[in-house]
């Protein structure tokens, strides 16, 4: 079952600073994601990598072309309203970065556990959950009831990785998650990935990781220039453009 079909997506950006010259991000992107498939994305700097994945959660508004995700009703993420795509981020889609942006003076586990509580898990609940999530990815316990403002950059990585995993969303984008782990946390951010998608979790990943990809990724999208280049089974994908 398909549950994203991505259709000649474009995303040009205005520069106002030159004289508003227009500076291609995107240029006719195509691809589709299977259930419970990890879709890694790969490419040099400028390839248009974090683009892609900021107009499939529509943190951009793509120029052209189509995002439908497959739910239960087909939604094109590309023109639907904002509306929609809030309420698709609150319990079927959900997106983390390399950088956790929080309010400050949260406490770690009500950061990892704010999506479910939004959803309307009871509070302990959640905070059960994200202790969990915390532990698995070796967060100090003497940290959950810290302020992750405090926390060192892959300790942060951890507690955004976590918060992205809580809720066990439909389709999980991630933009370079695991950047600023050392190896050892890093194999137990794959774990955590590998046990999502064995729940049906279905992952668009960016990495700069050779080995993350060849880990969890069952296919590879390779990005140059805003243009997909190949669309390779994992077996056919040898790392080199990964940077």
């Amino acid at each position: 079952m398909t549950v994203l079909s991505v259709e000649g997506l474009s995303k040009t950006f205005d520069v106002h600073v030159l004289d508003d010259t227009q500076v291609v991000g995107l240029d006719g992107v195509s691809f589709n994601v299977r259930e419970g498939e990890f879709l890694a994305v790969v490419g040099e700097s400028g390839s248009g990598k974090s683009s892609l994945l900021k107009c499939l959660y529509r943190t951009y508004d793509p120029t052209d072309g189509r995002v439908v995700y497959h739910g239960d009703d087909e939604v094109d993420l590309a023109t639907c309203d904002d509306r929609t795509v809030m309420a698709l981020r609150g319990t079927a889609i959900g997106y983390t970065s390399q950088f956790l942006n929080e309010i400050p003076r949260v406490p770690a586990v009500d950061v990892v556990a704010r999506p479910l509580v939004e959803q309307g898990t009871p509070a302990e609940t959640a905070r059960g959950r994200a202790r969990e999530l915390l532990q698995a990815l070796s967060v100090p316990a003497e940290l959950w009831d810290a302020y992750p403002a405090t926390f060192s950059g892959g300790e942060r990585q951890r507690v955004n990785l976590a918060q992205a995993l809580a809720p066990d969303p439909d389709l999980l984008l991630l933009d370079e998650p695991t950047s600023a782990l050392d190896p050892e946390t890093r194999r137990e951010a794959i774990d955590l990935l590998e046990t999502a998608l064995g729940q049906g979790t279905t992952v668009i990943g960016v990495f700069h990781d050779t080995d993350v990809v060849a880990a969890v990724a069952d296919r590879v999208v390779v990005l140059d220039e805003g243009r997909i280049q190949a669309v390779l089974p994992i077996e056919e994908f040898d790392g080199e453009v990964v940077r």
